[in-house]
């Protein structure tokens, strides 16, 4: 069964505003950041949607910044105290009850390379399929490994583009991942990192709970460790989908995510033909 829910985790400092910020869709429209993360959700049969936001943060702003999206939308502040992204996660708890659910991190854009699927909805037809815990992930270089969570494991029989997944390691330096990281098939220098969409399941959740019973008050609460331990617990996939991630925090990463949502819309010519004129005219 495709999940139902969803969360958006945007209370982390430096990511609280980048829902706000305003993309033109593919159909030549402005809108914001959040519109068209809830726009993905929705085209995967999501039908709630959890936002958590930082208690600090307006969420009028958020609400009128997710314009008429269709879903059933409620806004989550984290509690008091701050404790990193699992932290953000378990305050999803009481929304997404005992159900696996899609969740995706309130700073990335995706642009699928299949026109008929998201890159949320190509996730969860194959969570329904396999009925685990699943994460979506990227090939990436090592120059890029401080920024994303990665994962080490082998190819899963019989089906292409997935991973049995036997570690996670939380950006991990390049020595670690040439130790630990290693799967066959991916190019020299690249790694299987971390997309920033994951379906989790009612297991995932229990282990964050009991590894943020074992940590410190200030200590923050990571989900790569809670996934590395869900390693031993039950079948637990990785996957390549059809489509890239843009990370809207990275420099100029608004600029390529508008860039990659216009070239896969209608105005692509448009938009080739200006920016071909505009190179012509940076040329020395």
């Amino acid at each position: 069964m495709k999940p139902s829910k969803a969360v958006i985790t945007a209370a982390g400092p430096g990511q609280q505003q980048v829902p706000l910020q305003t993309l033109i869709d593919r159909d030549g429209e402005p809108c914001s950041a959040l519109a068209v993360q809830l726009s993905e959700l929705a085209g995967a049969g999501v039908e709630a949607v959890a936002v958590v936001i930082g208690r600090e943060m307006d969420e009028s702003l958020y609400r009128s910044a997710a314009g008429e999206s269709g879903l059933n939308l409620s806004f989550i502040p984290q509690p008091a105290g701050r404790r990193g992204f699992g932290h953000a996660i378990l305050a999803a708890s009481d929304f997404v009850g005992e159900e696996s659910f899609l969740l995706m991190v309130g700073d990335h854009i995706y642009v699928s390379d299949d026109p008929a699927r998201s890159c949320a909805a190509q996730l969860s037809e194959l969570a329904a399929e396999e009925d685990c815990l699943i994460s979506a992930v990227q090939a990436t270089h090592e120059s890029q490994l401080r920024q994303f969570g990665a994962i080490g494991g082998r190819p899963a029989a019989g089906r292409a583009g997935c991973y049995e997944v036997t570690t996670v390691r939380e950006k991990p330096t390049p020595t670690l991942a040439e130790q630990e990281l290693m799967v066959a098939g991916q190019r020299v220098a690249h790694y299987l990192c971390f997309f920033g969409l994951h379906v989790l399941t009612p297991e995932l959740m229990a282990e964050l709970r009991r590894q943020s019973e074992r940590l410190g008050k200030d200590e923050p609460l990571g989900l790569s460790p809670a996934l590395d331990a869900s390693v031993q617990r039950g079948k637990y996939l990785a996957a390549q989908l059809q489509g890239k991630r843009f990370n809207l925090e990275q420099r100029y990463g608004l600029l390529k995510a508008q860039v990659a949502i216009g070239l896969s819309g209608g105005h692509r010519d448009e938009l080739l033909t200006e920016i071909v004129e505009l190179l012509a005219a940076l040329r020395p």
